[in-house]
Order: structure tokens, then sequence, then C-alpha cells
């Protein structure tokens, strides 16, 4: 079995952590670098059920999305969520690790994943990275489908081929207008609407809008807007980050064994339609 700084070298190849943005938090967390690893699991979120679900698995490492401080703290106590967690990974020696803005622009990327969920066509980065002299690095990805569809068929897509949430899937913009390039970005995407309208593209699809952003790039162009939960749209990274591991594992004889979570840990748990009752 390898040891965990052997696993986590192999992740650093794959998710550079110098390529994550200055504010953000990658790599590990917690975890003894001499400890063998056979059983991994990916989520998007390192929270208690996570750390729950891989002491049950028997896992050693949990890969995660999104980082467990992503800003300073002054404690780790027990009776804080986050110290939590902390206390159950440390007290049953299991590793945490994260990928975040260095997966989000990576090739292939969160992006890539979410594309690769509608059944997308890449065309290349919406927000390339001037580092890439190939030019597949970026935030975010351009898309083409195969066959035009209006935006409400597009939506519709969306909704089945994403995990389901309270939220599902909220549409701004022409329901019966044709889409035939898409802008997806996994995550929080508000601030890409600069870069989405350069493309040109038909629709755009991210999660987390607001809306005065909303509001503004609907009422000043034909874009059509497809707003997902944001856990929904960063799930799929975990498969695709999953099957890279296991590629790895191969290829050194590891034989680990990778699992993805699929626990919705999305924190919105129910939706109600608004309007009066007739």
């Amino acid at each position: 079995m390898p040891r965990l700084s052997e696993v986590i070298a192999a992740l650093d190849a794959l998710w550079p952590p110098e390529r994550a943005e200055g504010w953000d938090a990658v790599g590990t967390v917690c975890g003894d670098p001499d400890t063998e690893i056979d059983r991994v699991l990916f989520a998007v979120d390192p929270v208690r059920e996570i750390a729950d679900e891989a002491l049950e698995l028997g896992a050693q490492l949990i890969v995660t999305h999104h980082p467990l401080y992503l800003r300073g703290t002054t404690t780790v106590a027990a009776d804080t969520f986050k110290g939590r967690v902390v206390h159950t990974l440390i007290k049953h020696d299991i590793a945490l690790h994260v990928a975040h803005t260095n997966a989000d622009t990576a090739d292939p990327g969160v992006s890539d994943a979410l594309a690769g969920a509608l059944d997308l066509r890449i065309t290349g980065p919406l927000v390339p990275d001037p580092t890439d002299p190939e030019g597949r690095r970026g935030l975010g990805r351009i898309c083409e489908l195969d066959h035009p569809e209006t935006l409400a068929d597009f939506a519709a897509r969306a909704a089945a081929r994403l995990p389901a949430t309270a939220q599902g899937i909220r549409l701004a913009g022409d329901p019966e207008a044709l889409v035939r390039t898409v802008a997806v970005s996994g995550g929080s995407g508000d601030s890409l609407f600069d870069a989405v309208r350069a493309a040109g593209v038909d629709a755009f699809l991210t999660a987390d809008l607001r809306h005065h952003p909303a509001s503004e790039a609907v009422r000043h162009s034909p874009l059509g807007l497809v707003d997902a939960a944001h856990w929904a749209t960063e799930w799929p990274w975990c498969e695709q980050a999953a099957a890279q591991l296991d590629a790895l594992s191969d290829r050194h004889g590891w034989d680990l064994r990778v699992h993805v979570s699929k626990q919705v840990t999305d924190p919105w748990t129910t939706h109600h339609s608004s309007g009066a009752p007739n």
C-alpha cells in the first residue's frame, strides 16, 4: 500500500497547489505522511457527514473540493462544527486533502466534469490561464451542443443530468430561444459575466447567481441563464477526480479502492414554489 505522502504527491501533480488563488486554502489539512492508504473517499464538502462516511468505509483519506478552513481560526475545539470534523479525522487517523481553485482551472478540471455531465462538446476555457501554452487550462469552459435546442430544453437537460437538489434549476431569459453554444462554470459564476458576454455564447450555466448581475445580464443581451445548486455543479468533479486517481493507482500498482460520496451536502434541503394559492 502507498503511504499518504505518495498519494498526496500524485494528487498535487494533478492539481498543483501553486495554481490555487492567493486567497484559497488548498492542500493537506491533516494526516500522517507515513500512514498507509488503501481506500479514498471523494466529496465536495468536508462536513461531519462525510467524515462519518469515511469512518464507515474504512477510508484513510478524504479528498474534498471545498476547504475546511478557508479563513484563519484560533480553535479546533470539538464543540465547534469544524473542530468536531478535525477531531473525528485525527482520532481515526483519516487524512483530509483539498483541491479547490487549483482543480477549477485544471485540465481536466471542475468545469470539464460539469460539461461532461451535460454531454457538451468543449471548445476551450472561458477565462484562459495565461501560463498554459496549450490554452487548455483556465476557469470555466465554452461548449457547443450537438444539436440546437431551446433554452427551456437545455435547462431540462441540466435538471435531468445533474444531481437532484432542493433548489433544482432556475432559468432566466426567453425559454424558447435557441441555444447552440454555452459557457459553463462549476460553483459561483456571476463574476464571469464579462467573459461570458465576450464569448458570445447563447447561454451560461453556473451556480449562485445574484439578483443584480443576473438582472443586468438578461436585460442587456439575449443571454440565457441557467442557475443550478452550487453543490450540484461541482459534484461531477468528484467522479472525474476519482477516475483520475484510479488511473494513477493502476499505473503505480497501488490497488487503491476509490469511492465517491453520493450524500447531498448542499445546505438547502426543501423548496416551496412561491405565490398565493388560487
